[in-house]
């Protein structure tokens, strides 16, 4: 459930509006010049509202919406910043995914090594549990216009007349909650009121807003003028690659910014870790005698919402779907009876094994839920011995769970050595294996 950019969207503003919607959702700033974003030499106007995004429309949880607190005596935002030099930032993937450098952190001697992937079976023991996230990125982002259902009338002497309902609208559908109702964000949001229509693909997909939040969000109906509404989708939709990849989708993404395990659809960011796999490192692994399962995590916005509070303590997760199936519990389970350890592969995968265990007196059950599970210093890991990463934006949650994995320090050590060292960062880039 993946597709390519169509061939006849212009490139430019397209790839302006994604960076836009996601570049605050990942936590970054905008590279802005004056009041323009500057997008493959083109200048377009910056959306004000965007500069405010904050969550996405939340859903009834299973989880407890309050901050939940560790002892991590008041650690604050900027104890999980670095630099990093932009052409780290890797803009595309390898020729061959599992070709990547691995850098081995072993945390009880705090020592680390630069290895490469392919060694990741001689790093690994007979008998260790590797667990995947299996979840689909589908292509969420979609290019259309209005339909003006809800448009006040202009005159044609304003300026803006030549633009009236023909100007590009983007929505980035976020969340699927069912009947046709989705949550998403719009750009510019601020065109967009309840009851407006938005067409798609000349009238092939239809969108009708039903519900408005701040700064872009959106809750929509769906529907297609022919067939079901996700091949629709599938068919208009395009690879919502993070805002630090600055280009457009790319046929090729259609299948390199998604795990070859890849079976549940639901999530419009790639668990990155599992880039790195193809058939032969899985074939090696079982060569190796090392057992492996897989759990379900949708990564949506709230995996890369950014942390707002001065005290990270005081930040709080949107709600993630998540599932760990009877077989993946059993196997889990069976590993941690026998001592063996469980490798997380990606970070997608601790929060959801952790959620589990957390509410199941450590022990893993199968489960089918929402998880806002924050994992920062202080938090005690019950499941997870081992972790295979990429590396993190600053001040992400993300950077703050390995940082709670391996120590704060220790991580942010580890990043100043792959910045000398010359590693690429990020979603295409290269990884880590915490042991």
């Amino acid at each position: 459930m993946f597709r390519a950019q169509d061939k006849n969207t212009p490139h430019g503003q397209p790839l302006l509006r994604s960076a836009v919607l996601l570049r605050f959702a990942f936590g970054q700033k905008p590279r802005t010049a004056g009041t323009a974003v500057c997008v493959r030499g083109s200048r377009y106007p910056l959306c004000d509202a965007y500069l405010a995004f904050n969550r996405s429309i939340s859903l009834p949880s299973t989880s407890n919406p309050s901050p939940t607190r560790y002892n991590s005596s008041g650690m604050r935002l900027e104890e999980f910043d670095y630099q990093l030099p932009e052409e780290l930032t890797a803009q595309r993937p390898l020729e061959e995914r599992d070709r990547s450098r691995l850098m081995l952190l072993e945390r009880a001697p705090g020592r680390m090594e630069d290895r490469t992937f392919l060694e990741l079976p001689d790093l690994l023991r007979p008998g260790d549990l590797v667990v995947f996230n299996n979840t689909k990125v589908f292509p969420a982002r979609l290019l259309g216009r209005r339909r003006g259902s809800r448009a006040q009338k202009i005159s044609p002497a304003n300026p803006a007349a030549r633009g009236y309902l023909t100007a590009e609208i983007e929505l980035l559908l976020t969340r699927e909650e069912g009947g046709g109702i989705w949550q998403g964000l719009v750009h510019p949001g601020r065109k967009v009121p309840v009851g407006e229509r938005l067409v798609f693909g000349e009238g092939e997909l239809e969108a009708e807003v039903i519900g408005r939040g701040a700064y872009g969000e959106r809750r929509v109906k769906l529907w297609a003028r022919s067939g079901p509404v996700e091949e629709a989708i599938e068919r208009l939709g395009h690879v919502p690659l993070p805002p630090y990849i600055r280009r457009p989708d790319e046929a090729s993404d259609s299948q390199t910014y998604q795990t070859i395990y890849a079976k549940a659809p639901g999530a419009v960011a790639a668990p990155t870790a599992g880039l790195h796999f193809t058939e032969r490192m899985l074939r090696r692994l079982v060569q190796r005698g090392v057992e492996t399962t897989e759990i379900t995590l949708h990564a949506g916005l709230g995996t890369f919402q950014p942390v707002r509070q001065a005290r990270i303590e005081n930040h709080v997760m949107e709600a993630e779907r998540m599932e760990v199936n009877e077989s993946a519990a059993s196997a889990i389970s069976r590993a941690l009876d026998d001592g063996r350890r469980v490798i997380a592969v990606g970070t997608t995968v601790v929060r959801t094994l952790e959620h589990v265990a957390s509410q199941h007196g450590g022990r893993i059950e199968p489960a089918r839920a929402e998880t806002r599970l924050f994992i920062y210093p202080g938090f005690e890991f019950r499941v997870v011995g081992g972790l295979l990463t990429n590396f993190h934006l600053p001040k992400s949650t993300l950077l703050m769970l390995v940082s709670a994995f391996a120590g704060r320090e220790f991580i942010l050590r580890a990043y100043r050595h792959a910045i000398e060292r010359r590693y690429r960062f990020y979603s295409y880039g290269d990884c880590m294996l915490i042991l």
